[in-house]
C-alpha cells in the first residue's frame, strides 16, 4: 500500500464513522471502487496516457479505444482498434461503469459514441475546453473592444453554430465542443460530466503552448515579454487534470466544471518569473507595451505562447472543480518536468518548437525596442 492509498483509505474510514457506517460497508465501497471497469477514448496521445497511469495505479480495469496508431506503455490494459468516425464495431456488446472521452474533435465522434454507449454504461465524462464558451478571442481583439461581463462560469453562455447549420455538417472548435456537451448531456441525463479545461500543460505537451517558455528561460538572455506582466493566464498540469477526472468518475460526480489552474489568479509575469525560478541562467525580462507588439506583428498566442491580453476566458471560475477536489501541483514542479520532458526529446524536435517567436525574430523586435527614440 502507497502513501496515496494509505490516506485515502484512512480518510474514508473517518468518514464512515462520522456518518455512522460499518467497518464492512466502507470495506465494500473501497472494493468497489478499486474495480470500476474504465473505458478511455483515446489513451496514447496527450491527456490519455496519464489518466491511464492514474486509473490502473488505483485498481481500476482500463479499456482504451484508438486507431492503434500508438500503444499503451502501461502493462494489463486492453486495447480496442477502431475509429470514431464510424468503424465502432470493437465497443459493441460491451459495457463499463465510466467512459472519459478525451479526445473528441468532433461532436459527430462524440453523437456516435454516446449513442452506443448510453444503455450499457454509467457515466460519461466529456472532456470539452473553455473554448465552448461564446467570445472567444486569439488575438488583440479584447484590446480593441475591452471585456466588461462577468467572469466565465458553468452557466455561461455557450458558443453557437451559424444560423444555418444543419446537424451533420462540421463545426469550428468551439462550436463543435459547445454541441458536444449538448448530445453528452441528451444521451446521459443525470450521468454526464463535462470537464472544461483552458491550456493543459506539462511534460508530454507536443503543442510547445507553455513548454516554449521554460525552454527559453533556460536558454537565458534578453527575453521578450508581453505587454506589463499584468494580463491573467490559467494553465494546469496534465497530471492534475488526468488524476482529478478519474476520482471524478470514482466518486460518480456529475455535471459542468471548468478544469483550470491554478488554484489562485496568475498573472504573466507571475508565470514567467515562476519559471525563472526553476534555472540558474542568466535571465532578464523586457516587457514591451502592447501597442508595440501590435505594430510589429508580434502575435498573442503564436508569438507570445499562453498569452491572450485581456481574454475573459484566461480567467474563468473553477470553484465549483477545486471544491469537487481538484488539486493543483506547484508551478516550479510542472515547469521543471516540461524543461525534463524537452531535453529528452529527439534533437530535431528540441530545435524546432511549434509555437513561439523565431530566436532571431525576437532579437530583431527587442532591438527595435531598445532603439527606439526616447
Amino acid at each position: 500500500m502507497n502513501r496515496r492509498k494509505f490516506l485515502a483509505g484512512a480518510s474514508a474510514f473517518g468518514t464512515g464513522l462520522a456518518l455512522g457506517a460499518s467497518a464492512q460497508s466502507i470495506a465494500q465501497e473501497s472494493e468497489k471502487r478499486n474495480s470500476m471497469k474504465l473505458l478511455i477514448l483515446g489513451g496514447t496521445g496527450f491527456i490519455g496516457p496519464p489518466i491511464v497511469k492514474n486509473a490502473v495505479e488505483r485498481g481500476h480495469e482500463v479499456t482504451i479505444f484508438t486507431r492503434g496508431n500508438s500503444k499503451s506503455d502501461v502493462p494489463g490494459v486492453e486495447h480496442l482498434i477502431g475509429d470514431r468516425t464510424g468503424d465502432l464495431e470493437a465497443l459493441k456488446g460491451r459495457s463499463w461503469d465510466a467512459v472519459l472521452d478525451n479526445n473528441a474533435r468532433d461532436y459527430r465522434w462524440v453523437q456516435l459514441t454516446t449513442e452506443l454507449l448510453k444503455n450499457n454504461t454509467e457515466q460519461y465524462l466529456f472532456v470539452s475546453s473553455v473554448s465552448a464558451y461564446a467570445g472567444e478571442a486569439v488575438g488583440y481583439e479584447f484590446i480593441d473592444n475591452p471585456w466588461t461581463g462577468p467572469v466565465a462560469n458553468t452557466k455561461s453562455p455557450l458558443a453557437q453554430p451559424p444560423e444555418d447549420f444543419e446537424l451533420g455538417q462540421e463545426l469550428e472548435y468551439g462550436p463543435t465542443k459547445a454541441m458536444a456537451e449538448k448530445i453528452t448531456h441528451a444521451a446521459f441525463p443525470g450521468r454526464a460530466t463535462i470537464v472544461r479545461p483552458g491550456y493543459i500543460v506539462g511534460p508530454g505537451d507536443r503543442s510547445d503552448r507553455f513548454t516554449y517558455w521554460p525552454v527559453r528561460i533556460h536558454k537565458g538572455g534578453e527575453i521578450l515579454a508581453p505587454g506589463d506582466g499584468t494580463d491573467e493566464v490559467q494553465i494546469i498540469d496534465v497530471r492534475d487534470l488526468s488524476e482529478w477526472m478519474i476520482r471524478l468518475v470514482e466518486n460518480s460526480t456529475v455535471g459542468d466544471f471548468n478544469g483550470v489552474g491554478p488554484g489562485s489568479r496568475l498573472s504573466m509575469a507571475e508565470m514567467l518569473h515562476g519559471i525563472r525560478a526553476i534555472t540558474n541562467s542568466e535571465v532578464s525580462f523586457n516587457w514591451l507595451p502592447i501597442p508595440f507588439l501590435r505594430e510589429h506583428n508580434v502575435q498573442p498566442y503564436v508569438d507570445m505562447p499562453i498569452w491572450t491580453p485581456g481574454d475573459p476566458l484566461s480567467a474563468v471560475d473553477n470553484s465549483l472543480a477545486v471544491a469537487s477536489g481538484l488539486t493543483f501541483r506547484p508551478l516550479a514542479v510542472t515547469a521543471k518536468d516540461t524543461l525534463e520532458w524537452h531535453q529528452s526529446r529527439p534533437a530535431e524536435e528540441q530545435a524546432k518548437l511549434r509555437i513561439g517567436i523565431k530566436a532571431d525574430r525576437e532579437k530583431e523586435v527587442l532591438v527595435e525596442w531598445n532603439g527606439r527614440p526616447a
